[in-house]
């Protein structure tokens, strides 16, 4: 179901509607027509509560069985954010707390740790950063007895990361076969990605050029191999700050929260989700229902991509909650450190 246009709300259906929703997304709480009376709305108890069962009629407004007052629907909040929302910039405070946290020294990946953080803090909701898919470059393999039919493979990139990843063998292996490996892949192999040091490798090796024998071609391919796969399964997100989900509302529906933050736990899943604002301009909001993958557990996400030096998308940031988000302040705050952390990385 649409929602239907602004222009066919009444100029008093639209005042009410917009105090409905600003008074939800403050206190998480339901807003009946006393409280309308009592913010200027100069109209009777009887007349609004007309006005709120319109609206509710409409699909914009739903009223909990706990309560007389009445909350938006998400099809309410999606009318409110794209129609009658007006943002809010972060504060010169907060664009300098942002630019602290990005500019501190250290490696891309940390910078993209502080910024999961930073956007919990500053939202008060969890935040989320994708990282960017990177194909690291080999810089050296070695490999290194440590059992019987086991090897370590130690395998540093050309960025400095060092990664260790157990090899199990299944048979005894000469420790100089396993050093002449290690010496070949990083002879041949350098300064290559994973997937063109599997190809350079195999094109050796079925071309007969290779100088190794059947015992160390398998090794090296080995070693490669479970560097390769890991980086594939390795999980692409970072988030930071479910504990604010718990908050004293969160109490009173404690099997949303639950539901959320096993969403939470599969980060493939979340991935998956801020894969579709990859290819958006600016920054997309997701409510409620409006996604498959947080239905159940009526939250809200908020994202923004975020470009390297040649303007191509690279990753996604944003920040997840409940569907009453401070949409106003936390949209443009979260385009504004997607714009930040371009910059870093540019």
């Amino acid at each position: 179901m649409n929602s239907p246009p602004l222009i066919e709300l009444t100029t008093r259906a639209r005042d009410i509607f917009r105090l409905v929703v600003e008074g939800y997304l403050a206190s998480g709480q339901p807003v009946g027509s006393k409280t309308l009376a009592g913010q200027g709305v100069e109209l009777s108890p009887a007349s609004i509560r007309s006005v709120l069962a319109e609206l509710e009629g409409l699909g914009l407004l739903a009223s909990p069985h706990t309560s007389a007052g009445r909350m938006p629907t998400d099809l309410g909040l999606r009318l409110f954010v794209d129609g009658m929302m007006q943002v809010a910039e972060p504060s010169p405070e907060e664009r300098a707390a942002i630019r602290e946290q990005l500019g501190a020294p250290g490696p891309v990946e940390a910078a993209l740790e502080r910024t999961s953080a930073l956007l919990s803090d500053l939202s008060g909701a969890a935040g989320m950063v994708m990282v960017p898919r990177r194909e690291p470059r080999l810089a050296q393999l070695s490999l290194i007895p440590v059992a019987q039919g086991r090897a370590l493979a130690v395998l540093v990139g050309e960025d400095g990361q060092v990664e260790n990843r157990m090899l199990e063998l299944g048979r005894a292996v000469d420790p100089a076969a396993l050093e002449a490996a290690g010496n070949y892949a990083t002879a041949r192999l350098c300064g290559r990605t994973l997937p063109e040091a599997v190809k350079a490798i195999r094109r050796e090796i079925d071309s007969g050029r290779s100088q190794l024998d059947a015992a160390s071609r398998d090794l090296v391919e080995r070693g490669i191999a479970v560097w390769s796969e890991d980086a594939a399964e390795r999980p692409v997100l970072i988030v930071r700050g479910q504990a604010k989900l718990l908050d004293d509302d969160a109490l009173d529906d404690i099997e949303r929260v639950r539901s959320l933050l096993d969403d939470l736990e599969s980060k493939q899943s979340v991935a998956a989700l801020l894969d579709d604002a990859r290819e958006a301009e600016a920054t997309r909001i997701f409510i409620g229902s409006e996604n498959r993958l947080f239905s159940l557990s009526g939250s809200s996400v908020i994202a923004a991509p975020y470009r390297d030096r040649e303007g191509k998308v690279v990753g996604v940031l944003g920040v997840i909650g409940p569907t009453r988000l401070n949409y106003a302040r936390v949209v443009p705050m979260v385009d504004f450190t997607a714009n930040s952390l371009s910059k870093l990385i540019g």
